[in-house]
């Protein structure tokens, strides 16, 4: 991976909304990105709130997208679809999130997502499609 796409992949997963929720980036490698969504309160007192939850597989993928060679400063991307299906409850838990491109199109791209939990319980698996252009 350039150091450019994993500037990309870090600045993603760590800033702006994702800071807000406390995201911290695991591991990044070209089309696989895995993120950590710490406990807190703020996030739903004992059990998680699903937008949370759906939050954080968006910036895991988001990541995920942005971990290729191709992006460059003139690239451009945004979310066009996220479909959450929630398998069990998270309660008082980190989370992971673990981002895998399934395929990249001449702009549209898709990805599977898993979150587990501390004991590696799968609570929500997902499917994210994004529009990534490059100039």
């Amino acid at each position: 991976m350039t150091q450019e796409s994993l500037a990309n992949t870090q600045r993603i997963a760590t800033e702006n909304f994702a800071a807000e929720l406390g995201i911290e980036l695991v591991e990044s490698r070209p089309d696989h990105v895995t993120v950590r969504l710490p406990y807190q309160t703020k996030l739903g007192i004992g059990r998680i709130h699903g937008g949370a939850i759906s939050a954080l597989i968006d910036v895991a993928a988001t990541a995920a997208f942005w971990a290729t060679p191709l992006a460059n400063p003139k690239s451009l991307g945004a979310t066009v679809g996220l479909t959450v299906n929630f398998l069990k409850l998270a309660v008082e838990t980190d989370l992971w999130a673990e981002a895998k491109v399934r395929r990249r199109g001449g702009t549209i791209c898709t990805a599977n997502v898993t979150v587990t939990d501390k004991g590696e319980n799968e609570i929500a698996i997902a499917v994210v499609t994004y529009k990534l252009t490059h100039d």
